[in-house]
């Protein structure tokens, strides 16, 4: 779900919690709604993913919300990315 998509249901109240997610060295963000949990996407449909945590939280407080849970069990920041 893209960003655009994501502020409207934070607007209208469908969303309740906001993770942070680290996937060995990078953050991406999932939603959670009455129907599961959604990740945040870029609007060409893959998982839109961030760096550092900072950006990531600056990004959620961006949406509108005022907090998040942040999951680093898998989080590895020595790890370098395949270039596929």
């Amino acid at each position: 779900m893209d960003e655009r998509m994501l502020r409207a249901m934070v607007a209208a109240g469908a969303i309740k919690n906001i993770s942070i997610i680290a996937t060995g060295a990078r953050f991406h963000v999932e939603a959670k709604t009455p129907n599961g949990a959604i990740a945040a996407e870029t609007r060409k449909g893959k998982v839109k993913t961030w760096v550092t945590l900072d950006a990531a939280a600056k990004w959620v407080r961006k949406l509108g919300v005022g907090g998040a849970h942040i999951n680093l069990t898998h989080w590895q920041p020595g790890q370098r990315e395949l270039s596929i």
